[in-house]
Protein backbone atom coordinates (compact mmCIF):
# COMPACT_ATOMS: atom_id res chain seq x y z
CA UNK A 1 0.00 0.00 0.00
CA UNK A 2 1.34 2.98 -0.87
CA UNK A 3 2.23 5.62 1.76
CA UNK A 4 0.43 8.27 0.04
CA UNK A 5 -3.03 6.60 0.02
CA UNK A 6 -1.84 5.01 3.85
CA UNK A 7 -2.15 8.74 5.25
CA UNK A 8 -5.53 10.17 3.47
CA UNK A 9 -7.64 11.21 5.57
CA UNK A 10 -11.24 9.15 6.07
CA UNK A 11 -13.61 12.53 5.52
CA UNK A 12 -16.71 10.77 6.03
CA UNK A 13 -15.78 8.87 9.37
CA UNK A 14 -14.38 12.12 10.26
CA UNK A 15 -18.06 14.09 9.28
CA UNK A 16 -20.08 11.74 10.72
CA UNK A 17 -18.41 11.06 14.06
CA UNK A 18 -17.52 14.86 14.94
CA UNK A 19 -21.02 15.35 13.46
CA UNK A 20 -22.84 13.61 15.87
CA UNK A 21 -20.95 14.93 18.66
CA UNK A 22 -21.90 17.80 17.64
CA UNK A 23 -25.54 17.14 17.48
CA UNK A 24 -24.85 15.58 21.15
CA UNK A 25 -23.80 18.60 22.58
CA UNK A 26 -26.59 20.79 20.70
CA UNK A 27 -29.29 18.99 21.48
CA UNK A 28 -28.61 19.36 25.15
CA UNK A 29 -28.11 23.15 24.72
CA UNK A 30 -31.72 23.05 23.31
CA UNK A 31 -33.27 20.31 25.94
CA UNK A 32 -30.89 18.59 28.42
CA UNK A 33 -33.82 16.85 29.68
CA UNK A 34 -34.93 15.40 26.84
CA UNK A 35 -31.23 14.16 26.14
CA UNK A 36 -31.35 12.47 29.50
CA UNK A 37 -34.79 10.71 29.34
CA UNK A 38 -33.26 9.45 26.06
CA UNK A 39 -30.00 8.38 27.59
CA UNK A 40 -31.09 6.59 30.70
CA UNK A 41 -34.09 5.02 28.64
CA UNK A 42 -30.84 3.50 26.25
CA UNK A 43 -29.05 2.52 28.87
CA UNK A 44 -31.81 0.65 30.48
CA UNK A 45 -32.69 -1.39 27.58
CA UNK A 46 -28.55 -1.65 26.93
CA UNK A 47 -28.03 -3.27 30.32
CA UNK A 48 -31.01 -5.59 30.34
CA UNK A 49 -30.35 -6.85 26.83
CA UNK A 50 -26.47 -6.82 26.62
CA UNK A 51 -25.64 -7.23 30.37
CA UNK A 52 -25.07 -11.15 30.33
CA UNK A 53 -23.91 -10.73 27.17
CA UNK A 54 -20.92 -8.59 28.02
CA UNK A 55 -20.38 -10.37 31.56
CA UNK A 56 -19.22 -13.39 29.62
CA UNK A 57 -17.49 -11.49 26.63
CA UNK A 58 -14.92 -9.92 29.18
CA UNK A 59 -14.45 -13.04 31.35
CA UNK A 60 -13.54 -15.05 28.08
CA UNK A 61 -11.13 -12.90 26.61
CA UNK A 62 -9.43 -12.45 29.86
CA UNK A 63 -9.37 -16.70 29.96
CA UNK A 64 -8.32 -17.10 26.30
CA UNK A 65 -5.66 -14.39 26.46
CA UNK A 66 -4.50 -16.09 29.89
CA UNK A 67 -4.46 -19.42 28.02
CA UNK A 68 -2.71 -18.07 25.43
CA UNK A 69 -0.16 -16.24 27.50
CA UNK A 70 0.83 -19.79 28.95
CA UNK A 71 0.63 -21.79 26.08
CA UNK A 72 3.56 -22.32 23.41
CA UNK A 73 1.98 -19.55 21.55
CA UNK A 74 3.13 -17.41 24.25
CA UNK A 75 6.62 -16.52 22.37
CA UNK A 76 5.13 -14.88 19.03
CA UNK A 77 6.54 -11.84 18.54
CA UNK A 78 4.49 -8.92 17.44
CA UNK A 79 4.61 -5.96 15.23
CA UNK A 80 7.58 -7.39 13.04
CA UNK A 81 10.51 -6.13 15.33
CA UNK A 82 13.18 -8.66 17.25
CA UNK A 83 13.41 -6.09 19.78
CA UNK A 84 11.16 -4.25 21.33
CA UNK A 85 10.83 0.11 21.26
CA UNK A 86 10.03 0.92 24.46
CA UNK A 87 11.92 0.20 27.47
CA UNK A 88 9.68 -1.77 30.05
CA UNK A 89 9.35 1.08 32.72
CA UNK A 90 8.00 3.26 29.94
CA UNK A 91 6.12 0.54 28.44
CA UNK A 92 4.11 -0.52 31.80
CA UNK A 93 3.83 3.39 32.10
CA UNK A 94 2.10 4.38 29.19
CA UNK A 95 -0.36 0.88 29.62
CA UNK A 96 -1.18 2.35 33.19
CA UNK A 97 -2.26 5.55 32.09
CA UNK A 98 -4.92 4.08 30.27
CA UNK A 99 -7.53 2.84 32.64
CA UNK A 100 -6.36 3.71 35.66
CA UNK A 101 -6.21 7.17 34.30
CA UNK A 102 -10.18 7.05 34.42
CA UNK A 103 -10.45 6.35 37.90
CA UNK A 104 -6.75 6.78 39.40
CA UNK A 105 -8.40 9.56 42.22
CA UNK A 106 -11.67 9.95 42.82
CA UNK A 107 -13.10 6.00 42.02
CA UNK A 108 -10.43 4.65 44.03
CA UNK A 109 -11.54 7.09 46.84
CA UNK A 110 -15.15 6.32 46.80
CA UNK A 111 -15.94 2.76 45.07
CA UNK A 112 -14.07 1.16 47.86
CA UNK A 113 -16.26 3.33 50.52
CA UNK A 114 -18.94 2.41 49.19
CA UNK A 115 -19.31 -0.73 48.68
CA UNK A 116 -17.98 -0.80 52.52
CA UNK A 117 -21.31 0.97 53.59
CA UNK A 118 -23.50 -0.74 51.22
CA UNK A 119 -21.96 -4.74 50.87
CA UNK A 120 -22.59 -5.52 47.10
CA UNK A 121 -25.49 -8.23 47.19
CA UNK A 122 -23.16 -11.16 46.31
CA UNK A 123 -21.98 -11.01 49.59
CA UNK A 124 -24.37 -9.25 51.61
CA UNK A 125 -24.54 -10.56 55.01
CA UNK A 126 -26.71 -8.53 57.79
CA UNK A 127 -24.41 -9.92 60.30
CA UNK A 128 -21.20 -8.50 58.84
CA UNK A 129 -18.66 -6.52 61.09
CA UNK A 130 -17.23 -3.48 59.99
CA UNK A 131 -13.91 -5.25 59.69
CA UNK A 132 -15.12 -7.86 57.76
CA UNK A 133 -16.59 -5.48 55.39
CA UNK A 134 -13.27 -4.58 54.22
CA UNK A 135 -12.71 -7.70 52.29
CA UNK A 136 -15.84 -7.15 50.13
CA UNK A 137 -15.76 -3.86 49.53
CA UNK A 138 -11.97 -3.99 48.28
CA UNK A 139 -12.37 -7.07 46.10
CA UNK A 140 -15.27 -5.39 44.54
CA UNK A 141 -13.45 -2.61 43.12
CA UNK A 142 -10.60 -4.81 42.67
CA UNK A 143 -12.73 -6.87 40.15
CA UNK A 144 -14.20 -3.63 38.34
CA UNK A 145 -11.09 -1.90 37.84
CA UNK A 146 -8.65 -5.26 37.65
CA UNK A 147 -8.02 -8.51 35.27
CA UNK A 148 -11.41 -8.44 33.19
CA UNK A 149 -11.77 -4.56 32.63
CA UNK A 150 -7.93 -4.47 31.64
CA UNK A 151 -8.04 -7.51 29.44
CA UNK A 152 -11.03 -6.16 27.12
CA UNK A 153 -8.71 -3.05 26.59
CA UNK A 154 -5.96 -4.55 25.11
CA UNK A 155 -5.16 -8.31 24.48
CA UNK A 156 -7.00 -10.12 22.02
CA UNK A 157 -8.21 -6.93 20.23
CA UNK A 158 -4.31 -6.12 20.07
CA UNK A 159 -2.90 -9.02 18.67
CA UNK A 160 -5.35 -8.95 15.79
CA UNK A 161 -4.78 -5.31 14.57
CA UNK A 162 -1.04 -5.84 15.46
CA UNK A 163 -1.57 -8.50 13.13
CA UNK A 164 -3.45 -6.58 10.34
CA UNK A 165 -1.24 -3.55 10.47
CA UNK A 166 2.38 -4.37 11.16
CA UNK A 167 2.16 -7.75 9.59
CA UNK A 168 -0.41 -7.04 6.27
CA UNK A 169 0.06 -3.45 5.90
CA UNK A 170 -3.69 -2.62 6.35
CA UNK A 171 -4.40 0.59 8.28
CA UNK A 172 -4.52 0.79 11.65
CA UNK A 173 -7.91 1.29 11.98
CA UNK A 174 -10.72 -0.54 14.58
CA UNK A 175 -12.11 -2.20 11.76
CA UNK A 176 -9.29 -4.16 10.89
CA UNK A 177 -10.07 -6.17 13.69
CA UNK A 178 -12.83 -7.58 11.18
CA UNK A 179 -10.10 -8.78 8.45
CA UNK A 180 -9.73 -11.88 8.93
CA UNK A 181 -13.49 -12.09 8.35
CA UNK A 182 -13.68 -10.15 5.64
CA UNK A 183 -10.38 -9.71 3.98
CA UNK A 184 -8.85 -6.91 2.25
CA UNK A 185 -12.75 -5.81 1.30
CA UNK A 186 -13.19 -4.25 4.71
CA UNK A 187 -10.55 -1.12 3.81
CA UNK A 188 -12.39 -0.86 0.83
CA UNK A 189 -15.67 1.49 0.60
CA UNK A 190 -17.50 -0.99 3.29
CA UNK A 191 -20.60 0.32 5.78
CA UNK A 192 -19.63 -2.42 8.23
CA UNK A 193 -15.84 -1.16 8.37
CA UNK A 194 -17.39 2.81 8.18
CA UNK A 195 -19.88 1.63 10.78
CA UNK A 196 -17.05 0.05 12.75
CA UNK A 197 -14.85 2.88 12.76
CA UNK A 198 -17.51 5.17 13.93
CA UNK A 199 -19.32 3.57 16.74
CA UNK A 200 -15.74 3.44 17.91
CA UNK A 201 -14.89 6.90 17.69
CA UNK A 202 -18.20 8.07 18.90
CA UNK A 203 -17.55 5.51 22.02
CA UNK A 204 -14.45 6.74 23.08
CA UNK A 205 -14.82 10.36 23.04
CA UNK A 206 -18.35 9.94 25.17
CA UNK A 207 -16.05 7.90 27.51
CA UNK A 208 -13.53 11.36 27.37
CA UNK A 209 -15.72 13.93 27.14
CA UNK A 210 -17.01 12.79 30.48
CA UNK A 211 -14.15 12.62 32.72
CA UNK A 212 -12.83 15.95 31.04
CA UNK A 213 -16.30 17.58 32.44
CA UNK A 214 -15.82 15.74 35.69
CA UNK A 215 -12.64 17.19 36.03
CA UNK A 216 -13.38 20.46 36.13
CA UNK A 217 -15.98 20.09 38.75
CA UNK A 218 -13.89 18.19 40.93
CA UNK A 219 -11.17 19.85 41.19
CA UNK A 220 -13.01 23.10 41.62
CA UNK A 221 -14.68 21.73 43.96
CA UNK A 222 -10.94 20.38 46.15
CA UNK A 223 -9.64 24.14 45.17
CA UNK A 224 -12.72 25.24 46.78
CA UNK A 225 -12.50 22.92 50.12
CA UNK A 226 -8.60 23.31 50.30
CA UNK A 227 -8.42 27.46 49.96
CA UNK A 228 -11.96 28.76 49.64
CA UNK A 229 -11.76 29.55 45.97
CA UNK A 230 -15.17 29.89 44.47
CA UNK A 231 -16.21 26.71 42.98
CA UNK A 232 -18.33 28.17 39.92
CA UNK A 233 -18.10 28.53 35.99
CA UNK A 234 -15.93 30.12 35.25
CA UNK A 235 -13.09 27.94 37.42
CA UNK A 236 -14.14 24.83 35.77
CA UNK A 237 -13.65 26.08 32.56
CA UNK A 238 -10.09 27.35 33.34
CA UNK A 239 -9.17 24.16 34.48
CA UNK A 240 -10.31 21.99 31.09
CA UNK A 241 -8.59 24.69 29.59
CA UNK A 242 -5.64 24.07 31.04
CA UNK A 243 -5.91 20.65 30.99
CA UNK A 244 -6.81 20.86 26.96
CA UNK A 245 -3.52 22.82 26.34
CA UNK A 246 -1.35 20.09 28.69
CA UNK A 247 -2.83 17.49 26.10
CA UNK A 248 -2.43 19.59 22.94
CA UNK A 249 1.53 19.67 24.06
CA UNK A 250 1.72 16.45 24.57
CA UNK A 251 0.03 14.69 21.98
CA UNK A 252 1.82 17.14 19.23
CA UNK A 253 5.20 15.93 20.06
CA UNK A 254 4.26 11.98 19.78
CA UNK A 255 4.15 9.01 21.14
CA UNK A 256 7.72 8.74 21.53
CA UNK A 257 8.03 11.99 23.17
CA UNK A 258 5.05 13.92 25.01
CA UNK A 259 2.78 11.12 25.45
CA UNK A 260 5.76 8.49 27.21
CA UNK A 261 7.01 11.98 29.42
CA UNK A 262 3.70 12.46 30.77
CA UNK A 263 3.32 8.53 31.44
CA UNK A 264 6.25 8.51 33.33
CA UNK A 265 5.58 11.76 35.09
CA UNK A 266 2.46 10.61 36.40
CA UNK A 267 3.73 7.23 37.41
CA UNK A 268 5.83 8.82 39.08
CA UNK A 269 3.77 10.64 40.97
CA UNK A 270 1.43 8.10 41.69
CA UNK A 271 3.87 6.39 43.20
CA UNK A 272 5.39 9.13 45.24
CA UNK A 273 1.90 9.32 46.50
CA UNK A 274 1.45 5.91 47.38
CA UNK A 275 4.40 5.37 49.07
CA UNK A 276 4.11 8.54 50.92
CA UNK A 277 0.33 7.54 52.21
CA UNK A 278 1.55 4.20 53.02
CA UNK A 279 4.54 5.00 54.96
CA UNK A 280 2.23 8.03 56.72
CA UNK A 281 -1.21 5.99 56.64
CA UNK A 282 -2.29 2.78 58.43
CA UNK A 283 0.28 0.90 57.11
CA UNK A 284 0.13 -3.10 58.24
CA UNK A 285 -3.75 -2.31 57.52
CA UNK A 286 -3.30 -1.80 53.80
CA UNK A 287 -0.95 -4.54 53.32
CA UNK A 288 -3.09 -6.78 54.99
CA UNK A 289 -6.76 -5.64 53.28
CA UNK A 290 -4.24 -5.50 49.97
CA UNK A 291 -3.29 -9.52 50.41
CA UNK A 292 -6.55 -10.67 52.04
CA UNK A 293 -8.70 -8.94 49.38
CA UNK A 294 -7.02 -9.89 46.69
CA UNK A 295 -7.27 -13.69 47.77
CA UNK A 296 -11.18 -12.90 48.23
CA UNK A 297 -11.27 -11.18 44.62
CA UNK A 298 -9.74 -14.41 43.38
CA UNK A 299 -11.18 -16.57 45.77
CA UNK A 300 -14.84 -15.22 44.49
CA UNK A 301 -13.50 -13.73 40.71
CA UNK A 302 -15.76 -16.38 38.57
CA UNK A 303 -18.73 -15.93 41.03
CA UNK A 304 -18.86 -12.16 40.89
CA UNK A 305 -17.71 -12.51 36.85
CA UNK A 306 -21.28 -14.09 36.00
CA UNK A 307 -23.53 -12.93 38.58
CA UNK A 308 -27.11 -11.78 37.70
CA UNK A 309 -28.48 -11.86 41.03
CA UNK A 310 -30.01 -8.16 41.41
CA UNK A 311 -29.88 -6.39 37.90
CA UNK A 312 -30.80 -3.04 39.27
CA UNK A 313 -27.06 -3.06 41.01
CA UNK A 314 -25.49 -4.50 38.51
CA UNK A 315 -26.54 -1.95 35.99
CA UNK A 316 -24.98 0.90 38.19
CA UNK A 317 -22.31 -1.38 38.62
CA UNK A 318 -20.67 -3.75 37.17
CA UNK A 319 -22.67 -3.33 33.72
CA UNK A 320 -21.71 0.32 33.98
CA UNK A 321 -17.91 -0.17 33.97
CA UNK A 322 -18.50 -3.33 31.40
CA UNK A 323 -19.96 -1.02 28.87
CA UNK A 324 -17.24 2.40 30.11
CA UNK A 325 -14.43 -0.40 28.86
CA UNK A 326 -16.06 -1.59 25.92
CA UNK A 327 -16.60 1.57 25.03
CA UNK A 328 -12.22 2.32 24.94
CA UNK A 329 -11.78 -1.07 23.76
CA UNK A 330 -10.62 -0.82 19.95
CA UNK A 331 -9.59 2.91 20.59
CA UNK A 332 -7.13 1.68 23.60
CA UNK A 333 -5.74 -1.23 21.93
CA UNK A 334 -4.98 0.35 18.75
CA UNK A 335 -2.50 2.77 21.05
CA UNK A 336 -1.30 -0.33 22.61
CA UNK A 337 -0.90 -1.79 18.98
CA UNK A 338 1.57 1.30 18.28
CA UNK A 339 3.66 1.14 21.97
CA UNK A 340 3.61 -2.68 22.26
CA UNK A 341 5.92 -3.14 18.77
CA UNK A 342 8.25 -5.81 19.83
CA UNK A 343 6.72 -7.43 22.65
CA UNK A 344 5.53 -10.93 22.72
CA UNK A 345 2.29 -12.31 23.30
CA UNK A 346 3.07 -13.68 26.66
CA UNK A 347 4.75 -10.45 27.72
CA UNK A 348 1.82 -8.20 26.07
CA UNK A 349 -0.80 -10.04 28.09
CA UNK A 350 0.83 -10.48 31.26
CA UNK A 351 1.35 -6.60 31.31
CA UNK A 352 -2.06 -5.65 30.19
CA UNK A 353 -4.17 -8.73 32.16
CA UNK A 354 -1.94 -9.26 35.30
CA UNK A 355 1.01 -6.39 35.94
CA UNK A 356 -1.73 -3.64 35.40
CA UNK A 357 -4.34 -4.85 37.43
CA UNK A 358 -2.56 -5.19 40.77
CA UNK A 359 -0.82 -1.97 39.97
CA UNK A 360 -4.51 -0.63 39.95
CA UNK A 361 -5.73 -2.90 42.76
CA UNK A 362 -3.03 -1.54 45.13
CA UNK A 363 -3.46 1.80 44.51
CA UNK A 364 -7.29 1.42 45.20
CA UNK A 365 -6.48 -0.31 48.45
CA UNK A 366 -3.95 2.56 49.44
CA UNK A 367 -6.38 5.32 48.48
CA UNK A 368 -9.63 3.28 49.26
CA UNK A 369 -8.34 1.20 52.33
CA UNK A 370 -7.15 4.62 54.07
CA UNK A 371 -10.38 5.90 53.80
CA UNK A 372 -12.19 2.39 55.09
CA UNK A 373 -9.33 2.81 58.01
CA UNK A 374 -10.26 5.85 59.13
CA UNK A 375 -13.95 5.12 58.98
CA UNK A 376 -13.93 2.59 60.87
CA UNK A 377 -11.72 4.05 63.55
CA UNK A 378 -14.18 7.00 63.47
CA UNK A 379 -17.34 6.57 61.94
CA UNK A 380 -18.53 9.08 60.20
CA UNK A 381 -15.62 10.84 59.29
CA UNK A 382 -15.01 9.70 55.52
CA UNK A 383 -18.81 8.66 54.79
CA UNK A 384 -20.38 12.07 56.04
CA UNK A 385 -18.54 14.67 53.43
CA UNK A 386 -19.19 11.07 50.64
CA UNK A 387 -22.75 11.46 51.23
CA UNK A 388 -22.97 14.97 50.98
CA UNK A 389 -20.41 16.34 48.10
CA UNK A 390 -19.39 13.52 46.63
CA UNK A 391 -16.34 11.24 45.09
CA UNK A 392 -14.04 14.70 45.22
CA UNK A 393 -15.33 15.35 48.80
CA UNK A 394 -14.19 11.48 49.54
CA UNK A 395 -10.97 12.46 48.09
CA UNK A 396 -10.48 15.68 50.23
CA UNK A 397 -12.29 13.86 53.60
CA UNK A 398 -9.33 11.03 53.16
CA UNK A 399 -6.44 13.62 52.82
CA UNK A 400 -7.80 15.95 55.60
CA UNK A 401 -7.27 12.48 58.20
CA UNK A 402 -3.65 12.11 57.33
CA UNK A 403 -0.56 14.05 58.28
CA UNK A 404 0.10 16.79 55.35
CA UNK A 405 -2.96 16.80 54.41
CA UNK A 406 -3.03 19.97 52.39
CA UNK A 407 0.58 19.07 50.54
CA UNK A 408 -1.01 15.45 49.87
CA UNK A 409 -4.60 17.08 48.42
CA UNK A 410 -2.71 19.44 46.21
CA UNK A 411 -0.69 16.39 44.76
CA UNK A 412 -4.17 14.48 44.50
CA UNK A 413 -5.07 17.48 42.24
CA UNK A 414 -2.46 17.41 40.28
CA UNK A 415 -2.33 13.69 39.21
CA UNK A 416 -5.58 14.28 38.18
CA UNK A 417 -4.93 16.95 36.31
CA UNK A 418 -2.28 14.77 34.53
CA UNK A 419 -3.79 11.55 34.62
CA UNK A 420 -6.78 13.03 32.44
CA UNK A 421 -4.12 14.81 30.07
CA UNK A 422 -2.88 11.25 29.80
CA UNK A 423 -6.15 9.69 28.76
CA UNK A 424 -6.83 12.87 26.45
CA UNK A 425 -3.91 12.58 24.56
CA UNK A 426 -3.88 8.93 24.41
CA UNK A 427 -7.35 9.06 22.85
CA UNK A 428 -6.81 11.84 20.50
CA UNK A 429 -3.82 10.20 19.30
CA UNK A 430 -5.77 7.12 18.50
CA UNK A 431 -8.71 8.71 16.87
CA UNK A 432 -6.12 10.41 14.23
CA UNK A 433 -4.66 7.43 13.81
CA UNK A 434 -8.43 6.03 13.32
CA UNK A 435 -8.96 8.69 10.52
CA UNK A 436 -5.36 8.54 8.65
CA UNK A 437 -4.93 4.84 9.11
CA UNK A 438 -0.99 4.78 10.21
CA UNK A 439 0.04 5.38 13.29
CA UNK A 440 2.06 8.36 12.96
CA UNK A 441 -0.62 10.88 12.04
CA UNK A 442 -0.41 13.98 11.19
CA UNK A 443 -0.02 16.47 13.89
CA UNK A 444 -2.87 18.68 12.88
CA UNK A 445 -5.08 15.96 13.56
CA UNK A 446 -3.98 14.81 16.73
CA UNK A 447 -4.43 18.46 18.03
CA UNK A 448 -7.78 19.16 16.64
CA UNK A 449 -9.05 15.99 18.51
CA UNK A 450 -7.98 17.39 21.79
CA UNK A 451 -9.11 20.97 21.08
CA UNK A 452 -12.66 19.68 19.69
CA UNK A 453 -13.45 17.41 23.09
CA UNK A 454 -12.17 20.51 25.26
CA UNK A 455 -14.13 22.72 23.75
CA UNK A 456 -17.18 20.02 23.38
CA UNK A 457 -16.58 19.79 27.61
CA UNK A 458 -16.61 23.61 27.93
CA UNK A 459 -19.88 23.80 26.20
CA UNK A 460 -21.38 20.55 28.35
CA UNK A 461 -20.56 22.28 31.26
CA UNK A 462 -22.56 25.66 30.74
CA UNK A 463 -25.25 23.24 30.47
CA UNK A 464 -24.77 21.63 33.61
CA UNK A 465 -23.49 19.02 35.24
CA UNK A 466 -26.46 16.77 34.43
CA UNK A 467 -25.18 16.82 30.46
CA UNK A 468 -22.03 15.42 31.38
CA UNK A 469 -23.37 12.39 33.12
CA UNK A 470 -25.46 11.65 30.29
CA UNK A 471 -22.73 11.64 28.10
CA UNK A 472 -20.86 9.62 30.85
CA UNK A 473 -23.83 7.24 30.29
CA UNK A 474 -24.46 7.36 26.53
CA UNK A 475 -21.08 5.24 26.54
CA UNK A 476 -22.53 3.03 27.62
CA UNK A 477 -25.21 2.78 24.93
CA UNK A 478 -22.47 3.04 22.08
CA UNK A 479 -20.96 0.35 23.98
CA UNK A 480 -23.79 -2.17 21.82
CA UNK A 481 -22.11 -1.87 18.58
CA UNK A 482 -18.90 -1.69 19.99
CA UNK A 483 -19.03 -4.87 22.40
CA UNK A 484 -19.98 -6.72 18.64
CA UNK A 485 -16.86 -5.61 17.20
CA UNK A 486 -14.48 -7.39 19.88
CA UNK A 487 -15.86 -10.41 19.37
CA UNK A 488 -14.51 -12.06 16.96
CA UNK A 489 -10.77 -11.53 18.20
CA UNK A 490 -11.59 -14.30 20.80
CA UNK A 491 -10.97 -16.90 18.16
CA UNK A 492 -9.26 -14.82 15.52
CA UNK A 493 -5.99 -14.50 18.62
CA UNK A 494 -5.01 -17.21 18.55
CA UNK A 495 -5.41 -18.50 15.33
CA UNK A 496 -3.55 -15.45 14.15
CA UNK A 497 -0.50 -16.84 17.22
CA UNK A 498 -0.49 -19.81 15.58
CA UNK A 499 0.09 -18.80 12.21
CA UNK A 500 2.79 -16.07 13.38
CA UNK A 501 4.26 -19.13 15.57
CA UNK A 502 4.67 -21.43 12.28
CA UNK A 503 5.94 -18.04 10.34
CA UNK A 504 8.64 -17.40 13.07
CA UNK A 505 9.18 -21.07 13.68
CA UNK A 506 8.65 -20.67 17.48
CA UNK A 507 9.28 -24.61 18.61
CA UNK A 508 6.48 -27.22 19.08
CA UNK A 509 4.92 -25.16 16.14
CA UNK A 510 7.21 -25.00 13.01
CA UNK A 511 8.29 -28.96 13.35
CA UNK A 512 5.02 -30.04 12.91
CA UNK A 513 3.93 -27.36 10.60
CA UNK A 514 6.97 -28.80 8.43
CA UNK A 515 6.30 -32.21 8.51
CA UNK A 516 2.73 -31.50 7.63
CA UNK A 517 4.11 -29.21 4.16
CA UNK A 518 6.62 -31.98 3.29
CA UNK A 519 4.22 -35.00 3.14
CA UNK A 520 1.70 -32.60 0.87
CA UNK A 521 4.84 -32.26 -1.25
CA UNK A 522 5.45 -36.17 -1.08
CA UNK A 523 1.98 -36.95 -1.89
CA UNK A 524 2.46 -34.90 -4.93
Amino acid sequence: MKKSRFKNTDWTTFAVSGGFLLLFVIISLIDIDLVGRLVNESFNWSATFFGAYWQLLLFGTFAIGLMLALSKYGRVRLGKKDKPENTYFKWISMILCTLLASGGVFWAAAEPLQHFLTTPPLFADDAMSAERAVMPALAQSFFHWGFLGWASLGTLTTIVLMYAHYHKGYPLKPRAILYPIFGDKIFKKSIIGSTADIVSIIAVAAGTMGPIGFLGLQIGYGLHSLFGIPNTLTMSIIIVSVLIVIAAISVASGVDKGIQFLSRLNVGMVVGLGIIMLIIGPTMFLIDSFIGAEAFHLQNMIEMSLYRGDEGWLSYWTIFFWGWFLGYGPMLAIFISKISRGRTIRELIVAVSIIAPLVSNFWFTIVGGTGLSKEIGNPGSISGPFEEGGMPAAVMAIMDQLPMGLLLSLGFLLVTLVFVATTVDSISYTVAVTLQGTDNPNRWMRVFWVILFGILSIVLLTVGEGSIQALQNFIVVTAVPVSILLLPPLWIAPKIAKQLAYEQKVYGVNTAGERKDDSKKAAS
